[in-house]
């Protein structure tokens, strides 16, 4: 996956694509992502495809269907994977790469073309028990898993308390940074740090 200059990971640039179902999914990967879900009516959607309302449902039966598309393909551009990958390169001191998160995110939240998490954002839209939110709320525990993981290796106690904790601190710094506060990584890392005391563990240096 593409990596910005700051080392955060950035969506690749989509190109346009001559099948029919390509067309449509990146017509529902630039709609979805700036305006939301609910605002985006299929017949939108047909348009900005140019595809007939035959093709668009021999591929998408429905709107949800074609939404759980969208959801991967944002899993593709910025997954859990590429941030493993990214917390790796910067150190292998597991606490460090908990710390390393929160760098990454940070360069994310400071790029010109931020945008929201769609995971969190289709989350908060369509509610915790909808079909689209449960998918969501699926790709999101991803990185808590991972972080709960580098806990066990770094030998935190309470592994799985303080990987549901740190987990609150990514989501809120990605609500705090659509708010408009690009610095909100920064202070979510500290109080990562302070977590990491709290259960046993040592902050390394930074280097």
């Amino acid at each position: 996956m593409p990596t910005a200059v700051d080392g955060a990971p950035s969506a690749p640039p989509r190109v346009a694509s001559g099948g029919a179902r390509e067309r449509i999914l990146d017509a529902a990967y630039e709609l979805f992502l700036h305006r939301g879900i609910r605002d985006v009516g299929i017949n939108e959607l047909i348009s900005r495809a140019a595809v007939a309302k035959a093709t668009f449902y021999a591929h998408f039966t429905s709107k949800d269907e074609l939404v759980l598309a969208y959801l991967e393909r944002c899993h593709q551009d910025l997954t859990v994977e590429a941030i493993i990958a990214d917390t790796g390169r910067r150190t292998e001191n597991p606490a460090g790469r908990i710390m390393a998160i929160f760098d990454v995110l940070d360069g994310w939240f400071r790029q010109d073309d931020f945008q929201a998490c769609a995971f969190v954002s289709t989350m908060l839209e369509m509610g915790p028990a909808h079909l689209l939110g449960i998918a969501s709320i699926e790709y999101l525990a991803q990185v808590r898993v991972f972080m709960r993981a580098l806990a066990v290796e770094a030998g935190l106690e309470q592994p799985d308390i303080f990987a549901r904790s740190c987990h609150i601190l990514t989501k809120g710094s990605i609500i705090a940074a659509v708010e408009g506060d690009r610095e909100s990584a920064v202070f979510a890392k500290r109080m990562a740090a302070s977590l990491i005391r709290d259960h046993g563990g040592e902050v390394p240096m930074a280097p």
